[in-house]
């Protein structure tokens, strides 16, 4: 069993397509391809199944794929040995992130990574899925850490560190009848309609939580999974929202009101396995991220009235 096929078949099993594995090994399909035959051959069992329209992992194949990670772990933590004695981090960075997270200069700070650590790849995953999806991408060893919000305890296998946190306002559109207030206790929201966010994202989380521990019922009369849009469908009438307070945008037409009565603080964590240890690439960014974002965002400098 070589290295190189351990390689194409994670990259196979995490894209769980020939034709996109290929393009992130940069090399041509039937390669991947034959690679995966002599494999299964030398195992003796199917490692894939290809009967399907979608490429899917056997039994097999999912047992030999968290020692496959393990594997490649083992030699990556081998180079950052080399590279730090050599004067140099070098590897692949697998990072998860938010589809939206204005509290930290994400751009800013991988550009200052990259400058220290040039031979350092940094390959960026968004998950549709939220946050829930990003830690059960860390835990299972698809990424080396990963920028979530997590309230409360962090899943299985997942080891949290809190950059900042914000506190979540309530948006109503200008014509509202709370458009004149500056402030609304949770009890008012009751029969409300929300713009809102599908479960695994961190503030539905915070929602969800804040609804219920004051035994009130929500209704939502839309998901959405960019949380930069949310003002945008409020503002369409389709419900009002709490969201985080830096990305509310200041517009006329949405008001930001305060809500008491209720906990409703949006975290904004760096996530690491507890499973597997931190290379030494990856530890280089968690110790620059940490601190590069503000608690407590500032509100917006002319409140909405």
């Amino acid at each position: 069993m070589e290295l190189r096929q351990l390689e194409y078949f994670v990259a196979v099993a995490e894209e769980l397509n020939f034709t996109r594995a290929a393009e992130r090994l940069h090399v041509v399909q039937s390669g991947v391809s034959a690679t995966l035959k002599a494999l299964e051959r030398e195992l003796g069992v199917p490692l894939l199944d290809r009967s399907s329209r979608r490429v899917a992992l056997t039994d097999a194949g999912a047992a030999l794929l968290p020692k496959a990670r393990a594997a490649l772990d083992a030699v990556e933590d081998a180079r950052d040995a080399v590279g730090e004695v050599a004067g140099g981090l070098r590897g692949t960075l697998r990072i998860g992130t938010l589809t939206s997270i204005a509290v930290i200069d994400l751009p800013a700070l991988l550009g200052r990574y990259h400058r220290l650590h040039p031979r350092v790849a940094l390959r960026l995953t968004a998950a549709p899925s939220g946050s829930g999806g990003l830690a059960a991408a860390l835990a299972e060893g698809a990424l080396d850490l990963a920028f979530v919000s997590l309230p409360g305890q962090p899943p299985a296998g997942v080891r949290l560190r809190e950059l900042a946190s914000a506190p979540m306002d309530l948006v109503v559109p200008a014509g509202h009848r709370l458009a004149e207030r500056t402030s609304v206790a949770l009890t008012e929201l009751a029969g409300e309609w929300f713009v809102d966010f599908p479960a695994g994202y961190g503030n539905r989380t915070v929602t969800d939580r804040a609804f219920a521990a004051a035994g009130l019922d929500r209704q939502v009369a839309i998901e959405i999974t960019d949380i930069a849009t949310a003002a945008a469908f409020v503002r369409q009438g389709l419900g009002i929202a709490l969201l985080p307070r830096f990305i509310v945008p200041r517009r006329d037409d949405v008001r930001q009101l305060t809500v008491t009565g209720a906990d409703l603080r949006w975290p904004l964590s760096l996530a690491v396995s507890r499973n597997r240890r931190l290379g030494a690439a990856a530890q280089a960014l968690v110790a620059m991220a940490t601190g590069a974002a503000a608690v407590d965002p500032a509100p917006p400098e002319t409140p909405n009235r």
